[in-house]
């Protein structure tokens, strides 16, 4: 095994791993969401966006806030087996950017907002990169649309 084969592979796990642990937050609950999206909303100086947020997303609060954690438990499952890893990682760039987008104005430290940008980067690398040598989606059993 040469390790430069393996680093594609292992950077996608990694990434499915971050999204495990975000969508794992979610899982008992998203009760506590609606505060969060409340705030940000209103933080929210991006012109169009604020008004969207405020006049859908917060009175839809329950919605949206199942189908992250939805998404983001596929995107995580997906990509930590490797199946259909780059449509994986284009649902989790969008996740990214709606969290860049929304969440990240509503936290002051600028240092925990760059959390949320690195999500961004990090997805794209996978776009880019693929699944790698070590996914399951590999296998030569599996149908081409997991590939």
């Amino acid at each position: 095994m040469i390790m430069s084969d393996a680093w594609p592979s292992v950077f996608r796990i990694v990434v499915g791993i971050y999204w495990l642990y975000f969508a794992s937050q979610k899982w008992q609950g998203v009760g506590w969401m609606q505060g969060v999206i409340k705030s940000t909303a209103q933080s929210n100086p991006i012109p169009g966006l604020h008004e969207f947020l405020n006049g859908v997303v917060v009175p839809n609060w329950f919605l949206f806030a199942v189908g992250q954690t939805i998404g983001e438990t596929l995107v995580a499952v997906l990509l930590i087996l490797g199946l259909a890893t780059r449509w994986a990682a284009v649902l989790g760039l969008l996740l990214a950017l709606n969290l860049a987008l929304t969440v990240a104005f509503g936290v002051n430290d600028d240092g925990f907002r760059w959390l949320y940008y690195l999500a961004v980067i990090a997805n794209a690398q996978v776009i880019v990169s693929g699944g790698g040598r070590y996914a399951v989606s590999n296998a030569k059993w599996m149908p081409a649309f997991l590939r």
